[in-house]
C-alpha cells in the first residue's frame, strides 16, 4: 500500500504517516511491530513506513493485521549498536535507519522514530535533514516524571553534545519551551538552568553568562525564567522545562532511570519477604499499580532530536511493545500540531535575541 494516500476512518482526514526504523534496538523487529500495532489500535489517524528487513517483517506484519496501515521498504543493513556514527554517515545508505530518516527529508512521513544507536541516529538526521538555521547545536530533550499537573517536565540537553556554551544554552531554553508550548500544551512554560546551588556567584562563567541571556530573552519569547535550579527540581513543580549541557543531562537521565527500576526491584522484595507482606501487597495492589504505572519508562520514552529539519524520536534502545508505542504517540502529536515548523519560527526569534545582545554588549564596550 501507499501509506500516504490512505483515508482515516473518522472520513476525509488524511492519516499522519510515521517513518519507523524496524531494526533498531534489542529486542528488534517483533518489539518494533507489536508498538506499531497497539498504536494503530489507539489511533485511527496513524499510518506507517516501516524500514528494515522484509522477510523478517513482513510475516510480523501480517500476523498483527497491519497490511494495509503499513508500507514496508526493504533495507538490507542495521546500524549495530556499537557502530561509530562517522562510519554510518560513509557507508549506511543500505540501513534501515538512514532510510528511514530519509522518508521524512523527502516529505513521505512526518516523523521518524528509531531505537537505534543514538550517535548514529543524530549524525544521520543531521547529515540528511541538516540544522535549523540558527541553531549552532542540536539537543535532544526528554520527559521526565514531575510533580507538575501534566505529569511530566522536559530536560534538555540529554546527549547529544556534551559541550554547550550560553548562546547554545540559550537556543535550549528556547526549543524547550517551544516543545513545552506544542508538545504539552503548557501555554507558557517555566524555564530553569540547572546549576550546582540557585546562588547567582555559583557555577561555570558559560552558565552565569547563559543565565543572563535566557532572563533577557524569556519575555519575548513568552517564557517564564525561574533562574538557577538544582538537581532535586528536576522532578518537581516549580519549572517545566529544565536546561542543561548533554553530559550532565545524561548522567541524570541515565540515573533516574536506574533509580526507578530500583525502588521497583525493592518494592518487589519487600512484599515477597514474608506472608503477611505478600497478603499486605495484596491489599495495596491499586496503589501499588498507579506506583509503577507513574514511575513506568516505557510511559516517556522517547527523547525529541530539537534543531532539526524535521521530527527525530529516539526510543530506548530496550524498549518493549509498550516503550515503542508511547515513542510512536510522541512523534504523532509533534507531527500533528506542525512542532518543526513551529520550533524553527521560534529559533529565529532566538537569533535576533542573541543579536540583539551582542549589539547592545559592542554599544556598551565602545560607550565605554
Amino acid at each position: 500500500m501507499t501509506a500516504g494516500s490512505d483515508q482515516s476512518n473518522s472520513g476525509a482526514r488524511k492519516r499522519i504517516i510515521i517513518s519507523v526504523d524496524a531494526m533498531g534496538g534489542d529486542q528488534g523487529p517483533p518489539a518494533v511491530v507489536s508498538g506499531i500495532a497497539k498504536s494503530a489500535e489507539k489511533n485511527p489517524d496513524v499510518a506507517f513506513i516501516v524500514h528494515g528487513r522484509l522477510a523478517e517483517i513482513e510475516p510480523l506484519v501480517d500476523k498483527a493485521g497491519l497490511a494495509d496501515r503499513c508500507e514496508i521498504r526493504d533495507m538490507p543493513e542495521v546500524v549495530t549498536m556499537d557502530a561509530k556514527p562517522s562510519f554510518v554517515m560513509r557507508n549506511g545508505k543500505n540501513t534501515s535507519m538512514w532510510s528511514a530518516v530519509e522518508a521524512v527529508k523527502n516529505g513521505e512521513a512526518e516523523a521518524v522514530v528509531s531505537c537505534g544507536n543514538t550517535g548514529a541516529l543524530m549524525a544521520v538526521s543531521m547529515l540528511r535533514l541538516r540544522k535549523i538555521p540558527g541553531v549552532d547545536r542540536p539537543a535532544i530533550a526528554c520527559l521526565w516524571p514531575s510533580r507538575n499537573k501534566g505529569g511530566f517536565n522536559i530536560m534538555l540537553d540529554v546527549g547529544a553534545d556534551i559541550r554547550a556554551d550560553e548562546k547554545d544554552l540559550l537556543q535550549y531554553a528556547l526549543m524547550g519551551g517551544s516543545y513545552a508550548r506544542n508538545g504539552l500544551d503548557i501555554k507558557r512554560p517555566r524555564i530553569g538552568l540547572l546549576n550546582v546551588g540557585t546562588e547567582g556567584h555559583k557555577g561555570r562563567a558559560e552558565i552565569k553568562a547563559a543565565h543572563d541571556l535566557i532572563a533577557n530573552a524569556a519575555p519575548a519569547a513568552e517564557l517564564d525564567f525561574v533562574g538557577f535550579v538544582e538537581g532535586g527540581d528536576i522532578p518537581s513543580n516549580r519549572v517545566d522545562v529544565i536546561v542543561t549541557d548533554g553530559f550532565t543531562g545524561n548522567v541524570a537521565l541515565k540515573t533516574g532511570e536506574g533509580t526507578a527500576s530500583l525502588i521497583r526491584e525493592l518494592l518487589r522484595e519487600a512484599f515477597n519477604a514474608t506472608p503477611l507482606s505478600k497478603f499486605a501487597a495484596l491489599l495495596a495492589l491499586g496503589s501499588l499499580k498507579r506506583l509503577t504505572k507513574r514511575i513506568d519508562p516505557r510511559r516517556v520514552n522517547g527523547g525529541v532530536f530539537l534543531g532539526l529539519n524535521g521530527t527525530v524520536v529516539k526510543s530506548h534502545g530496550s524498549a518493549d511493545a509498550t516503550g515503542v508505542s508511547s515513542a510512536i504517540k510522541l512523534a504523532f502529536h509533534l507531527a500533528e500540531g506542525g512542532f518543526t515548523e513551529r520550533l524553527a519560527a521560534r529559533v529565529a526569534s532566538t537569533g535576533i535575541a542573541v543579536q540583539d545582545d551582542e549589539s547592545v554588549t559592542n554599544k556598551n564596550e565602545q560607550n565605554a
